[in-house]
């Protein structure tokens, strides 16, 4: 993630509903039409009867034209970062029922439907009977997405949704890492790392919908100015309201704002009354959407609607023997049993390989492919973005690699290629690179590091290549900063793709970073 647009970010961790991150959020919640809604929780290894417990609620908060300069969320960019481990989920059920539902603020979400199932399990478990089931109005993020460069430009619909880092990085250009998702959000502390991933998942969609706003506003959706209403107008009943007479439906719009203050005014933020009259008292003292975002919601705007038969997990429907837990747990612990490295490597001297190791990396440790490279160990990835079990063996068994992996269902086939698959336990890219240096007991040295192209795997030339010289091999393929120029520099070139690379800033401080994660200065 770029760091300037990381330090953009104003982040609150709430904790407590006695702090004062918690005052802050009330008030930006109160003074903005836009929320960004995210959540966070632990990762379920397999299927289990329950929910995943949410242990982290995000809420990017969009101020609106009524927003206090002088306030602490004078920064355009607020995001609260709710934790659900350490406050009493009851203390703020109220608050959360409110927002989802609250018809003056336009929740934005990236497939929300399954956070809002898991929050609404999250709070009924916590003595919360009722839960969530019902986000009103709420747009998604792939629908904006589809609007900007599908419906647009006349194309069909993609059958497969855009992911949120592939949207980000088309819309925003900037690189959503998505390598934290699977961490443990249940630990406590979080990291600072964690919490930067969690502001800026929720920051981002309300960055992707002002895009989608400017885009609207462009195509002429945008409202026209019209005069304002007579003051007095505020004098007159609702009855009174909706009979004057005029014309254009942008004003009966503004008529309807004026009869939802009257009932607001009348019942929703009343008072106890003298007589014992108790009405609710809005935790949220929100003001009507501006007109451009309320015609957004007229034509775009979608709604959330839990079923009861979404509030329980899905069971399975295939007729048949209910296998017993006692085979099922057998079968479990011979997958992770297959998943520890047994050995040799083909690559071993004993079997005829040339002792250089060499690793075949699937789809979901694509990351720890570049590390391995990093520190100059043979790391391919597949051929096809997405190939078939059959040809990650095939290409596997041709090349006498190891193949590593986080599915455990690819372990089903380690009896085609002995000794040639090693599930990855670690989660995140730098552990899982210690991993299979301690597994396979790789020997790396300082002169390795970065001697590998990151971009294709391949190997360096022997003689690096002079400024002139480089320049004319990156005519037409690759651009070198006018900057370099002037420094007396020795590029090297990719003998596979004939990717440019020189030894600047990003070069030493990758050597510095890999010197620490594998600690060679021990």
């Amino acid at each position: 993630m770029d760091c300037t647009y990381r330090k953009l970010l104003k982040i609150h961790l709430v904790t407590s509903t006695e702090s004062l991150e918690f005052t802050h959020l009330a008030r930006a919640l109160s003074q903005s039409s836009l929320v960004g809604l995210d959540a966070e929780w632990k990762p379920q290894r397999s299927h289990q009867s329950n929910f995943p417990t949410v242990s982290l609620l995000q809420l990017a908060c969009q101020p609106g034209p009524r927003f206090n300069p002088e306030s602490d969320e004078s920064n355009a960019s607020v995001v609260f970062l709710l934790d659900l481990s350490s406050i009493p989920l009851p203390s703020i059920w109220e608050l959360l029922k409110e927002l989802f539902v609250s018809p003056d603020i336009l929740k934005l979400g990236f497939k929300f439907k399954q956070d809002l199932i898991y929050l609404s399990s999250t709070f009924c478990s916590q003595g919360c009977d009722i839960g969530f089931d019902r986000v009103d109005p709420y747009l998604d993020i792939t629908s904006i997405y589809n609007n900007l460069h599908h419906k647009q430009l006349g194309r069909k619909l993609p059958k497969e949704t855009k992911s949120l880092a592939n949207i980000c990085k088309e819309l925003l250009d900037i690189s959503l890492s998505k390598e934290l998702q699977c961490s443990d959000w249940s630990n406590r502390p979080l990291t600072e790392e964690q919490k930067n991933y969690a502001a800026i998942d929720a920051h981002c969609l309300i960055e992707i919908f002002n895009i989608f706003q400017v885009k609207v506003a462009q195509k002429g959706n945008s409202c026209s100015s019209i005069s304002e209403l007579d003051s007095s107008n505020l004098d007159l009943g609702l009855k009174g309201i909706l009979e004057k007479p005029d014309i254009g439906n942008k004003t009966v719009r503004f008529k309807l704002c004026e009869a939802l203050d009257i009932i607001r005014a009348t019942s929703y933020y009343s008072q106890c009354s003298p007589e014992g009259v108790v009405t609710r008292v809005s935790y949220l003292n929100t003001m009507p959407m501006d007109e451009s975002l309320v015609k957004i919601v007229r034509k775009y705007g979608e709604k959330i609607l839990l079923r009861e038969c979404d509030k329980a997990p899905k069971t399975s429907k295939k007729k048949g023997k209910k296998r017993s837990s006692v085979i099922v747990d057998c079968r479990e612990k011979r997958l992770d049993d297959i998943g520890d490295w047994q050995g040799p490597p083909p690559w071993d001297l004993s079997l005829g390989g040339d002792g250089y190791p060499k690793f075949l990396c699937d789809v979901m440790v694509e990351g720890l492919a570049k590390h391995l490279r990093c520190v100059g160990i043979d790391a391919a990835t597949p051929r096809s973005k997405k190939p078939e079990p059959r040809e990650l063996i095939d290409q596997t068994s041709k090349e006498k690699r190891v193949l590593l992996t986080r599915d455990a269902k690819l372990l089903r086939h380690q009896y085609l290629i002995k000794n040639q698959i090693y599930r990855v336990n670690s989660l995140l890219k730098n552990q899982q690179l210690l991993e299979v240096i301690e597994t396979f007991q790789l020997k790396i040295s300082e002169d390795q590091l970065m001697s590998r192209c990151t971009k294709c795997n391949g190997r360096f030339i022997q003689k690096p290549l002079s400024t002139e010289e480089a320049v004319e091999a990156a005519k037409g393929f690759q651009r070198i900063p006018d900057c370099l120029f002037d420094k007396n520099l020795q590029f090297w070139q990719c003998m596979d793709c004939n990717q440019l690379y020189w030894e600047g800033t990003q070069y030493h401080n990758a050597v510095q970073k890999f010197i620490d994660v594998c600690k060679l200065n021990e």
